[in-house]
């Protein structure tokens, strides 16, 4: 049977661990989002601005985990609630430049679409899977950029189809809807971030 010892050490090496996977996926993220913005002001594509942003709110949340950890439950649930906020973000940005794409229906470059979004996918599998073991550490903060890596590698899937969609339809419709189709998931990813913090706000409250 371990004693307190061996659970204090567990319980540091997965900290450690935690910090070491947050840390690269931050960065990745920033990375990203240079190339990623810069191919969607290139072609005028919808969904590839909103993914953009979304890698930059990414590294954004994964910036604010890694100064939070050390915190108190209390003080962490307030960090996941305004996480919740950043979450929404990209939503917005979405629907500010899917109105203007309805205002001038014009496609994107339907080959460097779906190439930016396949490594996009890539980047962000990588990221789901280092964070998919800590989902549950440190509650609503650990389980913001899970689900935000989660739903990016979603979306970019989306962006992949979409450009080849657009190959065959020369539509502006694909990317557009891709981009709205963004901002819902992002919404969802917020109420839930948001729904945990408050659970543990309660619970921290409560504590003696």
């Amino acid at each position: 049977m371990e004693g307190p010892r061996a659970h204090i050490s567990t319980i540091s090496n997965n900290d450690a661990a935690l910090r070491r996977a947050v840390r690269i996926v931050a960065m990745l993220n920033l990375a990203y989002f240079g190339v990623e913005f810069g191919v969607a002001l290139a072609i005028g594509s919808v969904s590839l601005f909103a993914d953009s942003i979304d890698f930059l709110e990414d590294a954004a949340v994964n910036g604010l985990i890694l100064i939070a950890l050390n915190w108190n439950p209390h003080r962490r649930s307030l960090v996941g609630m305004a996480l919740a906020a950043i979450l929404l973000a990209p939503g917005l940005a979405t629907l500010w430049t899917a109105w203007e794409k309805i205002v001038a229906p014009l496609p994107p470059a339907p080959i460097p679409l779906s190439l930016a979004g396949g490594g996009a996918l890539a980047v962000n599998l990588f990221c789901a899977g280092l964070l998919a073991r800590f989902r549950t550490h440190s509650g609503s903060l650990t389980r913001a950029a899970f689900l935000s890596a989660r739903n990016d590698a979603l979306a970019n899937v989306a962006i992949v189809a979409a450009g080849l969609v657009t190959i065959v339809t020369l539509s502006a419709w694909p990317d557009l809807l891709v981009g709205l189709g963004i901002f819902f998931m992002n919404l969802d990813a917020a109420r839930e971030v948001y729904t945990t913090a408050r659970r543990e706000r309660s619970l921290a409250v409560g504590q003696p």
